[in-house]
């Protein structure tokens, strides 16, 4: 899954200039998390909701006229963007994105083709793609299997024993990194204990199981 298919396209962005009480105004009208600061089509920084509110805060917390004039009247994004922020690029994957989000410690990227700004992904985008991978929203049923190495054919085996039971397969993926992984399944069946039943058989214990009223 590409970053392109997920990112919010055609991003709002703001010049440096910008006061940060009217970056503040349009982060809240939009429902916005960040913002790319651009100068021409060059990406120069990023401003985001957590930088705005901490800032309000810090002006707010001195309870001082002057302070507070400064932050509406004279405070610019320049002053409080992340410099040089951390990019991903619309060809990349989304397990890219997730995993650089991971080491980075960062929420959100602007989204790059070339060195033009053509989008921004944030956590809003990641909880949808787990929520797609997942099936939130779905009336699906679900096992996960005890910790199993995956070799060849291993997943192929479970689908398998799973569909012979009765289950309509919607999402099968392993979880965790080493050798031996959780495998979640996810599927649509008239009996869930026969499914259990035959995974259990063929050798796959189940440690957790989801059933779905239809």
């Amino acid at each position: 899954m590409m970053v392109r298919n997920w990112m919010q396209a055609n991003p709002m962005t703001i010049s440096s200039d910008l006061l940060v009480s009217e970056a503040k105004r349009l982060l809240s009208e939009n429902n916005l998390h960040a913002l790319p600061v651009v100068e021409g089509e060059r990406l120069r920084g990023l401003v985001t909701r957590a930088n705005v509110l901490r800032t309000g805060h810090f002006m707010l917390r001195t309870q001082s006229p002057a302070e507070f004039d400064y932050f509406v009247t004279r405070l610019k994004v320049k002053d409080i963007m992340v410099r040089n922020p951390a990019t991903v690029q619309a060809a990349d994957t989304m397990e890219h994105c997730l995993l650089k989000g991971q080491e980075l410690g960062v929420a959100q990227f602007p989204v790059m083709e070339g060195e033009r700004v053509v989008g921004v992904i944030s956590a809003n985008e990641i909880f949808q793609l787990a929520a797609h991978c997942l099936g939130a929203g779905e009336r699906r049923s679900g096992v996960t299997l005890a910790p199993v190495t995956l070799g060849p054919g291993v997943l192929g085996r479970i689908v398998q024993v799973a569909e012979a039971a009765g289950a309509v397969l919607q999402a099968l993926y392993p979880v965790g990194r080493d050798d031996a992984q959780k495998v979640i399944v996810r599927f649509h069946a008239p009996d869930m204990r026969a499914v259990i039943s035959a995974l259990e058989a063929a050798g796959f214990p189940v440690i957790e199981s989801v059933e779905m009223q239809r």
